[in-house]
């Protein structure tokens, strides 16, 4: 496995929130956005992003609440993908980001699919070249979306980070990591200590609210939108994303107009880690 480089570090205010992200690659180079899941954080995406630092500047923000970003005071408010994707603008206007890919994982995917079609926000109308959807549908199953709201709804404390690893590893198999010091990787990029002293999750259990806001998830409206090329990655055993949706999808939307590529990735679920040189060559590809 390479070696993994270290990234950059960066703080922007971002309206009401202070938004942490880290950067790779040049930066007069092209800008790929990469945006993690819901429970995760920007560094989900070290691996794949060192793979493409030689072509693009890579830039992957922490979602409010979740990661080194600031907290919302008003979960039941901020929570959401209209808040999400205000900050998404903000840090893109920022950081001087005319046009920028996208990768997103799980709702860093749904985020993009808001930003890309520009629907609420005319000021996004053109600015997402490419849209890359890592598990992430305009329809999701039930029994997953339970299934994520167990885990994710009341996140374990443990005394050591050895221990919370071993948590990370049973609750996301999904993943399909086998590399030891990828899981590792993931754990001390996923930790923080409470003030008794032990450690828990790197976000703001709060966060959950989201799935309070009935159909935010039902995004068909604004995946038939979509006017730029889109690649749809399923994992092959997505209990998320399944298979008569990936179906649907290609029917409407970016799949009636040709622009979508949909490719199964074999050995993982709900979300593949976008960690093994297969994964980033079909990204690349088809960013490039």
């Amino acid at each position: 496995m390479t070696v993994l480089a270290q990234p950059s570090s960066h703080y922007a205010q971002c309206g009401a929130f202070n938004i942490h992200y880290t950067a790779w690659g040049d930066e007069a180079a092209p800008v790929v956005i990469a945006w993690h899941g819901l429970a995760r954080t920007g560094r989900d995406f070290d691996w794949l992003a060192q793979q493409l630092a030689s072509r693009y500047r890579v830039i992957c923000p922490d979602t409010i609440g979740r990661g080194l970003s600031q907290w919302s005071n008003q979960p039941e408010h901020d929570y959401c993908f209209e808040t999400y994707s205000n900050i998404a603008l903000y840090l893109m206007d920022q950081l001087h980001i005319q046009t920028a890919r996208w990768v997103g994982t799980s709702m860093g995917g749904g985020i993009g699919m808001m930003c890309a079609a520009g629907m609420r926000w005319p000021a996004f109308k053109g600015r997402i070249s490419h849209l890359v959807l890592n598990d992430m549908a305009p329809e999701l199953a039930k029994a997953a979306v339970d299934r994520i709201k167990a885990y994710a709804g009341q996140p374990p404390v443990f005394d050591t980070v050895p221990e919370l690893e071993a948590f990370f590893r049973a609750a996301y198999v999904p993943f399909g990591i086998h590399d030891d010091a990828q899981w590792r990787h993931l754990a001390e990029t996923s930790t923080r200590r409470l003030p008794d002293g032990r450690v828990t999750p790197h976000y703001d259990p709060r966060i959950m609210v989201q799935f309070q806001r009935g159909k935010e998830f039902d995004t068909w409206e604004t995946y038939d939108a979509l006017d730029m090329p889109v690649m749809m990655l399923r994992g092959a055993v997505s209990d998320l994303v399944l298979p008569e949706t990936l179906e649907k999808m290609k029917t409407r939307g970016p799949g009636a107009r040709g622009l979508l590529r949909c490719e199964v990735i074999e050995g993982c679920g709900h979300a593949p880690a976008l960690n093994v040189p297969e994964q980033w060559q079909l990204i690349q590809s088809f960013l490039d």
